[in-house]
């Protein structure tokens, strides 16, 4: 079923051409939250649910560099929140995950993200309604995309023996630009240990 206010090229935004700009280091880690970054590390974007208890996930793992929140997947050039939550911009909420592959791996990654949340809503997480909500996996190489296919394959599998027939909704596509969001968004929950966080699994198990 199509969404609603599916965006297209005549309603979306028009965005901007400057990024938005961001000026603090990362709150946890203190390392700067632009390129460049240490050629060891990798990258990794995920949507799942609103960003900011998605965020905190990955950055409470041991080998992660630095977390940023921002929006990718959709039509408008550096959106802003506002322009987001109109849900005419196409985009979802993601983190960008800066890790050491020494530390933590990119399965280790996936494997958090398929149990922190239900990838079986399509254009929602919970109470969060919408497109920017939805649950997405950008892959940065054909080793990540490879890597996404076979675990959300076993973890519909896993499903299917929990008794939860719904199938997985979640997108995985090579991904696209990555636009951060505001700064106030940023370690939103750090800044603000009592905000409000959506994440919720279906407690099933991954293994």
């Amino acid at each position: 079923m199509k969404p609603i206010n599916e965006p297209d090229g005549i309603t979306a935004p028009s965005g901007r051409t400057d990024e938005i700009p961001i000026t603090a280091n990362h709150m946890i880690t203190g390392h700067t939250l632009t390129p460049p970054f240490p050629k060891i590390l990798e990258t990794a974007v995920f949507g799942l649910g609103c960003f900011w208890g998605a965020e905190r996930l990955f950055w409470q793992q041991s080998g992660i560099f630095i977390t940023a929140v921002g929006y990718a997947g959709g039509l408008t050039p550096n959106p802003n929140y506002t322009e987001l939550c109109t849900g005419r911009t196409g985009h979802a909420e993601v983190v960008r995950v800066i890790f050491n592959p020494t530390q933590i791996s990119y399965q280790q990654l996936l494997t958090l993200f398929w149990k922190s949340h239900n990838p079986t809503q399509g254009m929602r997480q919970g109470n969060d309604m919408g497109t920017q909500y939805r649950s997405v996996i950008f892959t940065l190489n054909p080793s990540q995309h490879n890597l996404a296919e076979e675990t959300k394959t076993h973890y519909q599998r896993q499903l299917s023996q929990a008794g939860i027939t719904a199938p997985i909704t979640t997108e995985i596509i090579q991904a696209p630009p990555f636009y951060y969001a505001e700064q106030e968004h940023q370690q939103y929950l750090a800044k603000n240990p009592h905000g409000y966080c959506g994440l919720g699994g279906l407690k099933i198990s991954f293994n």
